[in-house]
């Protein structure tokens, strides 16, 4: 998506051109192929002609996903820009501010964000909602947008593209009701819709990002099994969408949710935290037991790698999103049931998380240079 954009951009920039050239550096050249963003980027530039290059071993990069852009008419160039594609579809031309980002926020933290909301006798969404009043239309568009993703997977059969030959299994999970508990049932189900939308992601289908394309499926998930367990509204799903969103704001201005820049404890992490807050303010639970639960959910996700076997959005990434998906209900059980006194701040945890993913090894931030990549490497 951030190439994509940023391509857009600058054709904009140079309607004279008639030939393009971009190279893609770091994590977008060892996973570019993988992520598809070679084909998206040719379809973007077309009508006109276009070469993607793809150069793995250029180093000292300010961001792991970073591609240059080239623009010619009749041999000559006539503009260049380098761009950072810094997660969940944003981008940053080089020497500009961030192209996709409004300042909506003046508070940056969720201490501050709690104070504010007790202070003034509202809830999260309720905070969401002043600062952005027409923002429930749009939640809409992306909770329908969420569900059509869940119905596709679950109808879709077949392999999804990709030297990996992975089959689809979310159809297959969902219907395997064996002698189950109602935990087990729960998990299968909640599981089956997050490996739906994973599947979507991984074959080129729509999804929503939360935060990121490869994390989509957990939010969902969790939050369509809820509706139709406990029988939310879609308005308290939009209300919940809010708190999910402001918590994953939070990652992105304090930390980052870029697995090419922390691992994937930035992505399934950050949509675990997410998740777990989106529920808990479903269930009731009040600002600090619902930034209770995002901590917790971040908390057991630091440390976690981003390891894409052949650079394909399949494994771990589908499975993981299932994980994540379970985890977050976890938390939010564990912040509906334990006293509020926890010792670490979600604030904590994020910049907690950010440090750590910057002293992960460029192995595990999604180059498909270390982990569980290399054990298929011929």
């Amino acid at each position: 998506m951030g190439p994509k954009r940023a391509a857009l951009i600058f054709r904009q920039m140079y309607p004279e051109s008639d030939f393009f050239r971009v190279y893609l550096y770091g994590s977008l050249a060892l996973t570019g192929r993988g992520h598809l963003t070679d084909k998206i980027l040719l379809d973007t530039f077309a009508p006109y002609r276009a070469e993607v290059v793809f150069d793995p071993v250029k180093k000292d990069l300010k961001h792991e996903n970073t591609l240059d852009l080239h623009a010619y008419k009749n041999g000559n160039e006539i503009g260049f820009a380098r761009v950072y594609s810094v997660g969940g579809g944003s981008i940053e031309f080089e020497g500009e501010a961030e192209r996709t980002a409004r300042e909506v926020y003046a508070l940056s933290t969720f201490s501050q964000i709690t104070e504010y909301c007790v202070d003034n006798s509202m809830d999260l969404a309720d905070y969401v909602l002043q600062n952005e009043p027409d923002i429930l239309g749009h939640l809409e568009l992306v909770w329908r947008a969420m569900k059509d993703a869940i119905k596709r997977g679950l109808a879709a059969d077949g392999v999804l593209p990709g030297e990996l030959n992975l089959p689809r299994k979310a159809k297959y999970l969902l219907n395997q009701s064996r002698n189950e508990t109602p935990a087990m049932a729960e998990q299968r189900i909640v599981s089956a819709y997050a490996y739906a939308v994973a599947e979507e992601n991984a074959s080129g289908g729509v999804v929503v990002t939360a935060p990121t394309c490869g994390s989509s499926g957990i939010l969902p998930a969790v939050l369509k099994y809820s509706q139709e367990q406990s029988g939310y509204t879609d308005n308290e799903i939009f209300r919940a969408l809010c708190v999910g969103g402001i918590i994953g704001n939070l990652i992105k201005t304090n930390a980052s949710i870029s697995g090419a820049e922390c691992g994937c404890q930035a992505e399934v992490g950050s949509a675990c935290a997410m998740t777990a807050a989106a529920l808990s303010y479903l269930r009731g639970m009040n600002p600090q037991r619902t930034g209770y639960a995002a901590e917790i959910a971040l908390e057991h996700s630091l440390g976690l790698t981003c390891d894409p076997v052949f650079g394909l959005v399949q494994i771990p990434c589908i499975e993981r999103n299932a994980v994540g998906a379970v985890r977050a209900i976890n938390a939010s059980n564990l912040a509906y049931y334990l006293p509020e006194n926890n010792k670490v701040s979600l604030d904590t945890a994020i910049s907690t998380m950010y440090q750590t993913g910057r002293d992960l090894s460029a192995l595990y931030r999604e180059t498909a240079l270390g982990g569980l990549a290399r054990a298929f490497e011929s």
